[in-house]
């Protein structure tokens, strides 16, 4: 099938150097492709590699295979129906580790149908890997026209901020001319980047998720020598939340503390989602504007010098406030509540949002009332051009703006996910009904 591989320079656009990796927490990516590109099968090729599947799985699988070549999707297609229909359907959230770092996989459906659940995958994550199944392009012409599918989670992904964008080009092994076939594809998905304005692309990578050419181990040819896609993945940095400047941290949880002298002091338990915070600090309450003194900063139940962003921590202050989960603890005068936001609203429930309903917005750990008082429009998923809406559907993601009973301390979804991200629930259902992603305060 394969041709006689050519040698070429390496292509610098095509992947990042993995030589050393500064990041290493663990690395949370998303896979996203077209029905039948193959995402269940390259996930399932990462976990054989490395070895990260119970021996009786392995058992399970080659006893399933009755003598022929293992069938690695069945690893992470587990819904009853998926299997039945050979595709991915649900979120599958799968977990291995390299001697270099760990990683926790979300493998997000292709269908449109299911742009819901790639919105879910896509808001925590730190990398996007979008796989285009080359025997469905026409490569040998150009230029070439790459599937909607490709450019909508490309798309999604830049709009959701997913900080690092990864193409795996994929089934080159089924193509008589597996050079050509990828530089054409390399070249339209750099064109469709240029024209999109896509941030974050991290690299374009040539794969056969089916052999394992190039997933694990680098591939073995003269016409690209960059890194394989685990390396490439293990190079590329986690969210990176911002550890200087103001502090912010939603309370999650308060308790009280004996300390052997009949003492109780509360502490205040949350994660940072930004700054630092050490003993000594002057801090703010929300929405009490009560302003104290750090006294202790606590972690896994003992004092600490201080705490970062990313990090779990316990406050404990000079004085006594009243304080519930659902508060917010800020550097003072850094909080900027806002009763009116612009924002970003990824529709989930199978009711249209509509202009003028109620529903319960979660900011953090605080519940509110709200509601939507406009829908500017909704983006073509497509290409994310405006089009006019009066109300978004499921699987719908349009720019709305919305009314908060109380104020809420929001932040630009930009610069921070947790002061800038609420869900959307609907009050009667009691179902998540969409994912709100704050643009400004209006």
């Amino acid at each position: 099938m394969n041709a006689v591989l050519k040698t070429a320079p390496r292509d610098e656009a095509a992947a990042a150097d993995p030589a050393t990796v500064t990041d290493h927490r663990a690395l949370r990516f998303l896979t996203a492709g077209s029905v039948d590109d193959g995402k269940s099968t390259l996930i399932g090729r990462l976990l054989f590699d490395s070895r990260a599947i119970l021996a009786d799985q392995l058992d399970t699988l080659e006893k399933r295979a009755a003598g022929e070549p293992i069938d690695l999707s069945l690893l992470t297609d587990g819904l009853e129906a998926e299997r039945e229909q050979g595709i991915t359907i649900d979120v599958a959230y799968r977990y291995f580790a390299t001697p270099r770092r760990k990683f926790i996989i979300a493998d997000a459906p292709g269908h449109e149908q299911y742009t819901r659940n790639m919105v879910t995958a896509a808001a925590g994550s730190d990398a996007a890997v979008v796989l285009v199944d080359i025997t469905k392009l026409d490569w040998r012409h150009r230029p070439v026209a790459l599937l909607p599918q490709t450019r909508r989670h490309a798309l999604l992904a830049h709009l959701l901020r997913v900080p690092s964008i990864v193409f795996a080009v994929n089934k080159l092994d089924a193509v008589d001319d597996p050079q050509a076939a990828f530089e054409a594809a390399r070249d339209a998905l750099l064109a469709f980047v240029r024209e999109a304005r896509l941030s974050g692309l991290s690299g374009i990578v040539p794969v056969s998720a089916l052999r394992g050419d190039n997933v694990a181990l680098p591939m073995d040819s003269g016409w690209y020598r960059g890194p394989s896609l685990l390396q490439l993945l293990e190079s590329l940095p986690t969210t990176q939340e911002r550890t200087q400047g103001e502090m912010l941290l939603p309370v999650q949880y308060v308790a009280r503390e004996g300390d052997g002298t009949g003492h109780q002091p509360r502490t205040f338990w949350g994660r940072i989602a930004h700054g630092s915070v050490q003993a000594g600090d002057a801090v703010q309450v929300f929405p009490s504007g009560e302003i104290a003194v750090v006294a202790e900063v606590r972690r896994a139940g003992s004092t600490v010098d201080s705490s970062k962003a990313g990090e779990s921590a316990g406050l404990v202050l000079d004085r006594q406030l009243d304080i519930s989960r659902g508060d917010w603890i800020a550097s003072p005068g850094s909080l900027r509540p806002a009763q009116r936001v612009e924002a970003t609203l990824a529709w989930l429930d199978t009711e249209p949002a509509q202009v003028g309903r109620k529903y319960w917005v979660r900011h953090g750990n605080r519940w509110v009332q709200a509601r939507i008082t406009a829908i500017d429009h909704r983006l073509d998923i497509h290409d994310l051009q405006p089009l006019d809406a009066h109300e978004l559907a499921v699987n719908e993601i349009g720019q709305v703006t919305v009314e908060f009973q109380q104020p809420l301390p929001v932040e630009p979804y930009a610069q921070n996910r947790v002061g800038g991200a609420l869900i959307m629930v609907d009050p009667t259902s009691n179902r998540t009904s969409g994912a709100l992603l704050v643009r400004a305060a209006a």
